[in-house]
């Protein structure tokens, strides 16, 4: 029996990194997990990986940041599973490190459609189930990342959607209220995984010079999520930062 029997979630960003490990890990806990990303094959490589428990996931390749794309993702979870409980947006995209004024429109946009677009996209999508399924609720996680405190260099996009992934939060988190839909952010620093490994050969720091950075276990972001996950509608973690305890975020330099 695990904590989250009988419960289905959709997780974004689901073939690889955080929402793979998330994905797996809600798996674990009985959960029904629809799994959404560009790529077919990277998602049916997840659900592969979890053994028996691959009876209760679907994949569903999905561009958030497309509506009808969004649309059709949510009607899918519904037809195969009846209901949504839980939505994990953790689906993210970065724009070249280049310098803020040498950025292109569309590299811009990019990152826009992805990190904040689609987020809205699902949680607009996740509100009309949620609100109109038996029993009513659910709960709604952002993936946030420590990008939604404080910069790094050359980074005006990501940075920019990120801060405004805690808006939609907390504005989700009002709205939500008597749908009885709860929301919650999770902000995470220097998970390992494909995307951070440049750090460990060194990544630009706010004083101009390049720096070895540590990480942590993604597995510790996905036993984060699934702590929020299994909490009763009645309570909350609103925001939540884990991140590898010696990275460079809380100091100055």
């Amino acid at each position: 029996m695990g904590q989250l029997d009988n419960k289905v979630a959709v997780v974004t960003g689901a073939g690889s990194g955080i929402g793979k490990y998330t994905a797996l890990t809600l798996l674990e806990e009985g959960c029904s997990v629809v799994l959404a990303g560009r790529r077919a094959d990277a998602l049916l490589s997840t659900i592969a990986e979890a053994g028996p428990a691959a009876e209760r996931a679907l994949a569903v390749p999905t561009d958030v940041g497309k509506p009808d794309s969004v649309r059709a993702l949510f009607a899918k979870t519904v037809e195969r599973f009846g209901r949504l409980d839980l939505l994990f947006n953790n689906a993210g995209a970065g724009a070249p490190g280049l310098l803020l004024e040498e950025l292109t429109y569309e590299q811009w946009q990019a990152v826009v459609d992805v990190n904040l677009t689609g987020a809205f996209l699902c949680t607009q999508e996740a509100f009309k189930i949620m609100k109109s399924q038996s029993p009513m609720g659910g709960r709604i996680i952002n993936n946030g990342s420590i990008s939604a405190h404080a910069p790094r260099p050359n980074s005006a996009p990501y940075t920019a959607t990120k801060h405004a992934i805690t808006g939609l939060t907390k504005a989700t988190a009002l709205d939500g209220r008597k749908y009885d839909i709860a929301c919650g952010q999770i902000d995470i620093g220097n998970a390992a995984t494909d995307m951070t490994a440049r750090m460990k050969r060194g990544v630009p720091q706010a004083d101009g010079s390049v720096a070895v950075e540590p990480t942590m276990n993604v597995m510790h972001v996905a036993h984060a999520v699934r702590f929020m996950a299994t909490l009763p509608l009645d309570a909350n973690v609103q925001f939540i930062t884990i991140m590898a305890t010696k990275m460079p975020f809380v100091g100055r330099g």
